[in-house]
């Protein structure tokens, strides 16, 4: 016999060898643990984390991650963008949770000019679910400017204004999904 062909009966024992030992540690197949159904041996095997499914890693629901909603349907969001929306805006994120307007003058004062910024600490409307910072920008003649941020009167009656808002879309949409109870309910479990 010729070295090659030996090499490679060598090789194929060798691996048969490795993978049957790797099975040693393997439970045993209890009929009495398992379902005899393949469907159902299936589902559980995916429940207990021991399986995969090809639509999982081709894009589809995992399970998993991040639970993003989309943002018209944050109440938040939009009342946000709905109280600032006379502002140029500058950046806005909804995966990262932040807003931030470009700066902003009335008109009526040219020399000095407003920026806000709006981040999200949480999707619920509660007082403390927003960030808000409000920069001040004044320039003189000579387009030496000078910026600072600014706590007070304008941030509280954002967040005042964002929160009121935020709660009459929560309401809005609470009362456009209630259904009432018919009373016809049937038991589907027996």
């Amino acid at each position: 016999m010729s070295f090659f062909f030996k090499s490679q009966i060598t090789s194929i024992l060798l691996i048969s060898l490795v993978a049957l030992y790797s099975c040693e540690g393997m439970p045993g197949g209890d009929a009495r643990k398992y379902p005899p159904n393949p469907k159902e041996r299936v589902k559980k095997n995916l429940e207990e984390g021991r399986g995969f499914r090809l639509d999982n890693m081709l894009g589809g629901q995992t399970g998993k991650g991040g639970d993003f909603m989309f943002a018209s349907a944050n109440e938040l969001w939009r009342a946000s963008l709905d109280t600032i929306d006379f502002m140029p805006l500058s950046s806005v994120n909804y995966s990262g949770g932040i807003i931030i307007t470009d700066w902003y003058s009335d008109g009526n004062n040219i020399d000095e000019s407003v920026k806000i910024s709006i981040r999200f600490l949480t999707n619920e409307v509660r007082t403390d679910a927003l960030d808000i910072k409000v920069f001040y920008k004044k320039c003189n003649q000579v387009a030496n400017c000078k910026i600072e941020q600014k706590t007070g009167s304008l941030v509280a009656e954002l967040k005042k204004e964002i929160l009121s808002k935020a709660a009459v879309y929560k309401k809005q949409k609470k009362d456009k999904n209630f259904k009432p109870y018919t009373g016809s309910a049937v038991d589907t479990t027996k």
